[in-house]
């Protein structure tokens, strides 16, 4: 039997409570004073741009995937997650129901205006940066690296969080600094880095690689850093398989490459609006959603 929980979802309907905004994937409501909403749904953005295709069972692996790393992790950093429940929230049981197993309720943070990239791998912009300056974000590295080259050890290379529609900006830590203050730019960079090489091993151990991922955090009413948004997802990370992992080429990765790649083909401007996408494009990307989310989580 299908339920509403199993239906593609791209935008959330929560009539009981106020709307704050709606980004790339997420939808956000006011809870009261103290708490969010945050619904993440199916849909799929590719260059800085939303799709009018959801992709089935995105979110639901997203939201999933983001659990487990909280709870992995809630030793080392606080959390964003509320005890409170989805039931609390939104006694309706109508209008939970799409809902169920893709919005958590989270504490009300001040978010940090930087978004936090580790890097351990050289693919991507910090490829290109280094084909160009030998450098990335300012780091020298050592001369003939290769891409998809396993870097000397992780990098921790933050950017500015961007309008929607718009590319983030990559900074240097002097930048990062000046943008949060000294005692909060350290900090959020020792977490960071340590977030990064403890689920790089884990994920070892699940035969995927992470070549990089960007985390974002905020601060408590005790200035306290908090860890929020999403962790260490296909939309957040670069996910490789590890048993296709070939220095000197991009390997595979688990996640909208399978889109990308076809937008590339098309005669599109990489502006709104984007073009539909074809059902195999769409089940092959939903497939390696799912593919992530079984080996990181079992």
């Amino acid at each position: 039997m299908t339920t509403d929980a199993d239906q593609p979802l791209y935008e959330s309907s929560v009539t009981s409570l106020p709307l704050l905004g709606r980004g790339k994937v997420r939808d956000i409501y006011a809870v009261n004073d103290d708490h969010l909403l945050i619904v993440t749904t199916d849909r799929l953005s590719a260059f800085d741009v939303i799709l009018p295709d959801p992709i089935p069972g995105k979110g639901a692996v997203l939201q999933a995937m983001s659990l487990f790393w909280f709870r992995h992790f809630e030793d080392l950093v606080p959390h964003q997650l509320s005890k409170l429940t989805l039931e609390d929230v939104l006694p309706d049981a109508a209008e939970r129901a799409p809902l169920e197993g893709r919005a958590m309720v989270v504490k009300r943070l001040r978010p940090l205006m930087v978004e936090a990239v580790v890097r351990g791998y050289l693919i991507g912009s910090g490829w290109k940066d280094y084909q160009q300056s030998g450098e990335i974000c300012g780091i020298a590295l050592p001369p003939g690296m290769r891409q998809a080259e396993q870097l000397p050890a992780p990098l921790f290379t933050p950017s500015t969080k961007a309008e929607q529609g718009t590319h983030d900006e990559n900074i240097d830590f002097a930048r990062c600094e000046a943008l949060l203050g000294r005692d909060y730019a350290h900090k959020v960079r020792e977490l960071a880095l340590r977030i990064y090489k403890d689920a790089a091993a884990y994920a070892r151990t699940r035969g995927i690689i992470i070549a990089d991922t960007k985390f974002e955090f905020g601060i408590d009413r005790n200035g306290e850093v908090v860890l929020i948004d999403e962790v260490l997802t296909p939309d957040s990370s670069r996910f490789w398989p590890s048993d296709q992992y070939q220095v000197g080429t991009s390997p595979p990765s688990f996640d909208k490459q399978f889109v990308r790649d076809y937008l590339e083909t098309l005669d599109w401007n990489k502006q709104a609006p984007a073009p539909r996408l074809p059902p195999e494009i769409i089940e092959k990307t939903a497939a390696k959603y799912r593919e992530a989310l079984t080996r990181l989580t079992g």
